[in-house]
């Protein structure tokens, strides 16, 4: 840890431990703690994010926004940045690398799956109520930091180029992969095209509200937080619902969907954001929920077939491992098409 102590101390003066934070595949996070404060330390992944200082510009877009709203931030909390001891927004180490302080929000934990109903029904709500709060902030003001983020299609023709070079599938988790996504790949344009249609309209989306990056309150269980804003920018709120409903509604054991868990969080996020939801968002409901786990898969698998480029692996056949789980995972939504838009068509009524 010597390395991340001496970044720290472009932060504070009085740094008495680092230590690793969190288990996110795509920056390397830790916890710092001085003798009067504790806050979060990033290393922001170039490759990921190759201009990392209109990421900061977004969360300081962001805090501002929310800080002109009354009582804006209660109980969804947004962290605040924190600047180096030369008021910068980041640090830039010597090999390049970007370093950026963030607030760190105490008595909270993250989780890595539902165990109670009550869970998800927090989720659907703390992601209605950051979609609610940004519903008046106009897009175009937003750095967009990961271009072609949730664009399937792109997803989809980059790997059909990968496919071309490399070695023909052999083994029989990757001929499940690359045969799911010739069976399945006319779903990547959905969302997209009714984009482009004009049927769904840009708003400012968080990008990756997967379940580990709410933060619930230890003491009263509710959801005080949602953190890891990076990808933060211009988009779909479908992008982002079908993300949540993916992470959550996930039974790892089994790779099937959780009918009940989705009725929770979308009756809930619903519920926040009603004053702006449109007719076509409605209509557009289910195609997401099916989208992201099919785009998802199909990123973890040309990944796998890169080498392992982009997201972090213990063993080379881990990506692989997640686009299968992803693939079922999507096969389990399309088999409870019926009933998912059946659910869909009651909460719109309502």
């Amino acid at each position: 840890m010597a390395i991340q102590f001496d970044i720290a101390q472009q932060f504070a003066d009085t740094v008495t431990a680092v230590s690793p934070l969190g288990n996110g595949l795509i920056n390397d996070t830790f916890l710092v703690e001085t003798a009067s404060t504790s806050f979060v330390l990033q290393r922001i992944n170039p490759q990921v994010f190759p201009e990392p200082a209109l990421i900061m510009d977004n969360l300081a877009l962001l805090n501002q926004h929310l800080a002109q709203k009354p009582g804006a931030g209660q109980p969804l909390k947004i962290p605040g940045m924190v600047k180096t001891l030369k008021l910068a927004n980041f640090y830039q180490d010597g090999q390049g690398d970007y370093w950026r302080g963030l607030e760190f929000i105490g008595n909270t934990e993250s989780l890595e799956e539902i165990s109670h109903i009550s869970q998800a029904e927090q989720a659907g709500k703390a992601l209605g109520a950051f979609h609610n709060l940004l519903s008046d902030l106009p897009p175009s003001l937003l750095h967009d930091t990961l271009p072609g983020f949730h664009i399937a299609p792109a997803y989809l023709s980059h790997y059909q180029q990968v496919l071309q070079e490399a070695p023909k599938p052999v083994e029989e988790d990757s001929l499940y992969c690359a045969d799911f996504i010739a069976n399945f790949q006319a779903i990547a344009d959905d969302l997209e095209a009714a984009k482009q249609q004009g049927l769904l309209t840009l708003r400012v989306i968080h990008g990756d509200p997967k379940l580990n990056n709410f933060l619930f309150d230890r003491d009263s269980k509710a959801i005080v937080s949602l953190i890891d804003l990076d990808t933060v920018k211009p988009g779909l709120v479908h992008y982002d619902i079908g993300d949540c409903l993916r992470s959550c509604c996930h039974d790892p054991a089994s790779d099937t969907f959780d009918l009940t868990i989705c009725t929770a969080i979308l009756s809930a996020y619903l519920s926040e954001t009603a004053t702006f939801f449109s007719a076509a968002d409605y209509d557009y409901l289910y195609a997401a929920i099916r989208l992201i786990p099919f785009e998802l898969g199909l990123r973890f698998y040309t990944d796998y077939l890169q080498g392992n480029r982009y997201f972090k692996v213990g063993q080379p056949l881990q990506n692989l491992q997640r686009a299968v789980s992803q693939f079922t995972l999507c096969g389990s939504v399309m088999a409870q098409e019926a009933a998912i838009k059946a659910l869909i068509g009651q909460l719109r009524r309502c």
